[in-house]
């Protein structure tokens, strides 16, 4: 950091330089919320999240179902219901999976459809009893439709599944996280875990460093016991050279559109009025003892009810021990107004991600407010009103449920509403401005991960996103076409734009 003259003459022979005209170098990207490991798994076959409607989806999926051998699985991710006039079903994909056994993720990830094959394979036969609010949708008599709602249904078929060879899963772990890099990331915070995920990140940093880091939060779920709490508190130390745990995350509830969020009164269904995790009691308790442990807790709460629990467990876990990273609420997707000034007061991180706004843009199929009354419709998304009382905002993309590209999240937090359009957009007093963005893509992660980087001063790490313009003075709908000239991490160029 320094005048041209007082940097050049730091220069040495392995020194990377970048010169051109309009360079603006900010600190490094950060996304604070995304699935990289398990979403380059999920779009393996068939990524459908650009399809226009269920035709191409299901041609897409046709495809990528011809390309297998007969009798092996087809996967995909992508699918939105409100392509689905009724009650999604499985039978949707059959033509398309012509007999073969296949698995494809609605957007959100909270939910699947399956063909009969893949429920054969997998012994489905019926309704099921889980830990938390899964459930294997069945008809009136008994029979599953092919839907599974949360995770653990989903799980009851997707264990059935052959696991990728490690060539195939570790070419589609670097195509991701070299595709995050291309887009300005220096870092990003996984939202989850499977039992080899530690395991396959310590097998990619044999053959290369990441070209992003990683914080990895270790998944507690509502049927471990307290040994396996124990036991995952214990894998949260894990670390390698780019990468580390030293978080858990919790999901408290589900999502609005399929009626699993937990809200503080019921849909117009009559439901979303229960958590995903039955006991609230023993969620506060496990927090409380990974507050202890020294651990970041990371709450899955869309619902205003859900927020709400997850506050109070803080509240009552008390504040981090010194050094340690805060905790924080993943989603907030609507929230209590009584409940905005709790997040500043209790130091707790607002992890929202602002390309969600884009399914509530007016012209846009509204599943999600036909589940809410009109109060709550009202409350969607606050990024404005959380920054105002003074909270820590943490944006992300949830990837592979939007884009990972932080040029789109931030055009999305500065004017909710889509591109040329001339409509209006959703709650757009609550967008923000350009330097809000910018630090909630960059100081905001950083803080709730509990490092030293976000910023650009001598002692910080290495990491930064070198822009061809400034995206402070970009217009919003600029800004996600701005290009990304370099991304650097550690000192390290991990990315480097050919045309710059």
């Amino acid at each position: 950091m320094g005048s041209g003259a007082e940097v050049g003459d730091l220069r040495g022979p392995r020194t990377t330089v970048l010169e051109a005209p309009g360079l603006v170098a900010v600190p490094g990207l950060i996304d604070a919320h995304c699935h990289p490991l398990w979403g380059a798994r999920a779009v393996r076959d068939a990524d459908l999240t650009g399809a226009a409607d269920l035709d191409a989806a299901l041609e897409q999926l046709a495809v990528a179902s011809r390309t297998q051998p007969p009798g092996e699985w087809v996967v995909g991710h992508g699918l939105r219901r409100e392509w689905f006039a009724g009650a999604p079903t499985g039978g949707a994909l059959e033509v398309a999976a012509a007999g073969r056994p296949m698995f494809v993720s609605f957007i959100d990830g909270h939910g699947a459809l399956v063909t009969a094959e893949a429920l054969r394979r997998a012994g489905v036969d019926g309704p099921r009893a889980f830990a938390d609010a899964s459930m294997i949708v069945c008809d009136a008599a008994g029979t599953p439709t092919g839907e599974l709602r949360e995770p653990s249904a989903m799980e009851a078929v997707r264990e059935h599944i052959p696991p990728l060879d490690w060539a195939r899963r570790g070419a589609l772990y670097r195509a991701q996280l070299a595709r995050m890099a291309s887009v300005g990331l220096v870092s990003a915070h996984v939202m989850d875990d499977s039992p080899d995920d530690l395991v396959d990140l310590d097998a990619l940093e044999k053959d290369a460093d990441l070209p992003v880091r990683l914080v990895v939060h270790v998944w507690l779920k509502p049927e471990m016991d307290d040994a396996a709490v124990e036991a995952a508190i214990a894998r949260a130390a894990g670390h390698g050279r780019r990468w580390r745990a030293g978080a858990v995350k919790f999901f408290l509830d589900g999502v609005v559109d399929q009626g699993t969020a937990w809200l503080g009164a019921p849909d117009p269904c009559g439901r979303t009025t229960a958590p995903n995790w039955p006991d609230p009691a023993r969620y506060a308790d496990i927090v409380a003892r990974c507050v202890a442990a020294g651990l970041s807790c990371a709450t899955h709460a869309i619902g205003d009810r859900a927020v709400r629990t997850a506050l109070d467990a803080y509240a009552a876990a008390g504040p981090p021990r010194p050094a340690a990273p805060p905790c924080r609420v993943e989603h907030v997707e609507f929230c209590d107004p009584d409940d905005l000034g709790r997040f500043a007061a209790l130091g707790v991180v607002a992890s929202v991600q602002p390309a969600h706004v884009a399914s509530l843009a007016a012209g846009a199929a509204d599943g999600w407010a036909d589940r809410l009354d009109a109060i709550r419709r009202g409350w969607g998304w606050s990024f404005a009103d959380l920054d105002a009382a003074g909270a820590t905002l943490a944006f992300g993309s949830d990837w592979p449920v939007a884009s990972p590209d932080p040029r789109i999240g931030m055009m999305w937090a500065r004017r909710r509403r889509h591109p040329g359009r001339s409509v209006e957009g959703y709650r757009e007093d609550q967008a923000v401005d350009a330097a809000t963005a910018l630090r909630a893509y960059t100081l905001g992660p950083a803080r709730a991960a509990g490092e030293q980087g976000g910023v650009l001063r001598p002692g910080a790490p290495g990491d930064i996103t070198v822009f061809v313009g400034d995206p402070l003075a970009s217009d919003p709908d600029e800004v996600a076409a701005l290009p990304v000239a370099a991304t650097i991490v550690g000192g390290v160029v991990t990315y480097r734009n050919a045309d710059v």
